[in-house]
């Protein structure tokens, strides 16, 4: 994510319901000004779409990996990389994606990204072995890579005011809707066996959405310029990828490779390597370059501590949701279509209040980030204790899902807005590559933590009883990350001035 040295915006203001845009601001010279959109409703479902279809990639594979591992004869590492290839990719390069789109122009770049990821999603349907499928699924993350960021640059550079707050509560709805609903679609999918086609359809569906996105796009995204002025930092580029990439992979394949020395190496030579980044970012800030991460941005009223409590919620969600899936698969024996509709209570609530969140009461919405994430805490600590003994999920266990995604998606969605809120339109593409990178590392880092923290309570198979009690382990875990996430929400209040 980027920031330009000499551009100087007019800080917004945000209150406890609405966030203004940039008001007064100067744009970077040469850069015109973004036409608004025509038809916002539209191109707010459009770029949403691909959001979505990035988000339901991560999950829609996990059910199709059986399948997968028999009808291509693959080694477990292999099958590893098949669902960890494109979560490597899309993480590492989320950050080079948003830089791109403010050189280039973010609904350029967003179309470069949709027709990317439809052409390794068609060649992924086509794999014939596993070499070719993990090829196309790291094409398939560097696609989302380019996409995705710049679907929360448009937002912050084509909504203002109470629309943008309404724009980033969709955002969260399909954050929220998509894991769930790419473990009940890919399950359908799978069992469905179209045409004998097996698992290939759970990557096919992807290709006529992409081009309706293509056909839409030419005329629904508004007409951005990029900033060619800004120069691309390819020292802070290949630095922070490098990091990037060192922390994320042995997250990803660590704990089925039984955390090997490698794992650990990799991620001391990630933590050498961000120092180094902010090294190179300062010197290239002192010559008068556009680092690639500027601090005016990270200093930003509400941006740390809103982005630290959404990594760690994305964290505890993450975790969560990877243990709840093996205990109802691996330790239930639910089949895959039957394991994800146990997900959309939680995710529909979690939409909802993530879309009406700011109708609650004005009085309520400055305490209720942290609010919220407490009564989170105790909601997924009631959860594991229902289901410790027997480990069967019934209908209390339903039941108590619902309310818990309605109170988290209370925390989420203001969280978002008061991340963005008082960034000006023309740093979007930084502020936008900061917290998405955040959201998905904190998802990555979470599995892997907290699933390894559900792994060691049981060895699967193993009964129901085994399976429920480390699930009780894991949701304390994940209500104690929850408590913390609570901690840095209660910080935003700064970030709210005075009505």
């Amino acid at each position: 994510m980027t920031t330009a040295e000499n551009l100087k915006a007019t800080v917004t203001t945000v209150s406890d319901t609405t966030v203004d845009g940039a008001r007064g601001s100067r744009e970077t010279p040469g850069a015109a000004p973004p036409s608004g959109p025509a038809r916002p409703g539209l191109l707010l479902g459009l770029v949403l779409t691909g959001q979505f279809m990035a988000v339901l990639d991560v999950f829609i594979v996990n059910v199709a990996a059986p399948v997968i591992r028999t009808d291509l004869h693959t080694s477990g590492a292999a099958l590893q990389l098949v669902i960890a290839g494109y979560t490597i990719a899309y993480a590492v390069l989320l950050i080079t994606g948003a830089r791109l789109g403010e050189r280039i122009g973010f609904s350029r770049v967003f179309q470069f990204g949709v027709a990317g990821f439809t052409v390794a999603s068609l060649a992924c349907g086509l794999a014939p072995d596993a070499g070719t499928l993990i090829g196309f699924r790291v094409l398939q993350g560097v696609g989302a890579a380019l996409m995705v960021p710049q679907v929360m640059s448009l937002i912050q550079r084509t909504f203002q005011g109470a629309s943008r707050l309404r724009a980033l509560g969709g955002y969260t709805a399909v954050i929220a809707g998509a894991g769930a609903i790419g473990q009940v679609v890919g399950g359908a999918l799978v069992q469905a066996d179209l045409f004998g086609s097996t698992w290939r359809p759970v990557f096919l569906v992807n290709v006529p959405i992409g081009l309706l996105l293509l056909a839409a796009g030419r005329t629904l995204l508004p007409v951005i310029p990029g900033n060619r002025e800004r120069g691309l930092d390819l020292p802070g580029l290949v630095v922070l990828a490098a990091a990037m990439g060192l922390l994320v992979v042995p997250l990803v394949l660590g704990h089925e490779e039984h955390w090997p020395v490698w794992g650990w190496l990799m991620l001391a030579g990630s933590v050498l390597l961000f120092g180094l980044f902010v090294v190179v970012e300062r010197r290239v800030a002192a010559r008068g370059g556009s680092p690639l991460i500027h601090g005016r941005v990270l200093r930003s009223p509400g941006l740390a501590a809103a982005g630290a409590s959404i990594f760690l919620t994305m964290c505890a969600v993450g975790g969560y949701m990877f243990a709840m899936a093996m205990h109802v698969q691996a330790g239930l024996g639910l089949d895959p279509l039957h394991a994800g509709l146990v997900f959309l209570p939680m995710s529909a609530g979690f939409g909802i209040s993530g879309m009406y969140w700011q109708r609650l009461p004005q009085r309520l919405h400055l305490a209720l980030p942290a609010v919220a994430l407490v009564l989170c805490a105790a909601g997924y600590a009631s959860v594991g204790l229902l289901l410790r003994d027997g480990g069967q999920v019934g209908v209390g266990v339903e039941v108590l899902l619902f309310p818990l995604g309605l109170i988290g998606g209370c925390a989420y969605g203001p969280l978002m807005g008061r991340a963005l809120g008082r960034v000006a339109p023309v740093d979007a593409a930084d502020a936008s590559g900061v917290l998405v990178t955040m959201i998905q590392l904190g998802s990555v880092i979470g599995i892997a933590a907290l699933g390894t923290l559900f792994l060691s309570g049981v060895s699967y198979p193993a009964p129901s009883s085994v399976s429920g009690h480390a699930l009780a382990a894991t949701t304390l875990a994940v209500g104690a990350v929850m408590l913390l996430g609570s901690v840095f929400a209660h910080r935003t209040r700064r970030a709210v001035p005075p009505r």
